[in-house]
């Protein structure tokens, strides 16, 4: 079945109707122009996909009739969970949005010494909820029935203390390893740095943890490209792009 794919954070089942969002309501209606009975495709981050048909009830309200249930997602062979440190402007929500339709596992915005975005409790929230709709938005596009994890922000050195991937990769040029020269692990961490990059100091730090240095070739990565290169790398090594 064909149609736009939207995310609901509530649970979904077939022969079940439910109310849209007043955001899902406008895309559909007034950007796309569907009308009703126009097809349209539901998930909630548990695996599946849901078939619905529009049901416009007023000028600005629809719901979805929901037909039916998909299978669920096929299991990735590998789990990717990126550790990214907060960068400025918009670059954050690309690396979100694009390592979402590479398909990683986990996503931790981290907290190191060059990092120049510094939020209050407030602001952060804030940013968590707008990157949690990245997120989401990223997922409606791609065709993922999983939401990545988004896990609460974290100093750099409790986060790489706290990892237990299978292998581990900081985007640093000191000791650097290519990839394929590695045993294909079943989960990895991968560590990148902001526009700054990390000090000597975090870089030993990150050894003691048993993080790797990763080779990318001869040019140096910004922030926001090194570990979109890194995850389409690992992918295609070990992962789901065969």
């Amino acid at each position: 079945m064909s149609g736009p794919r939207i995310y609901l954070n509530q649970p979904l089942s077939p022969s079940q109707d439910t109310e849209l969002d007043a955001q899902a309501v406008t895309h559909l209606v007034r950007v796309l122009r569907m009308k009703d009975g126009d097809a349209l495709r539901l998930f909630n981050g548990d695996g599946h996909e849901y078939p619905a048909t529009l049901v416009i009830t007023g000028k600005k309200t629809a719901s979805a009739r929901i037909l039916d249930r998909s299978d669920e997602d096929a299991t990735q062979p590998l789990s990717i969970h990126l550790g990214q440190v907060i960068s400025k402007g918009d670059r954050m929500d690309f690396v979100l949005q694009k390592a979402t339709e590479l398909g990683v596992s986990e996503i931790t915005p981290l907290i190191s010494e060059r990092c120049d975005v510094r939020l209050n409790q407030e602001r952060m929230e804030k940013k968590m909820e707008h990157w949690h709709k990245v997120i989401t938005s990223a997922c409606e596009q791609c065709g993922r029935n999983r939401l990545p994890q988004l896990h609460e922000p974290l100093s750099l050195q409790d986060w790489t203390a706290g990892t237990d991937a299978k292998s581990k990769f900081i985007l640093h040029p000191h000791n650097q390893q290519p990839l394929n020269t590695s045993e294909a692990p079943s989960s990895v961490a991968i560590l990148v740095g902001p526009e700054g990059g990390f000090s000597d100091t975090e870089v030993k730090l990150c050894e003691q943890q048993d993080f790797s240095g990763l080779l990318l070739g001869p040019r140096i990565l910004r922030t926001e490209t090194a570990p979109l290169a890194a995850i389409s790398v690992m992918q295609f090594l070990w992962g789901d792009f065969r």
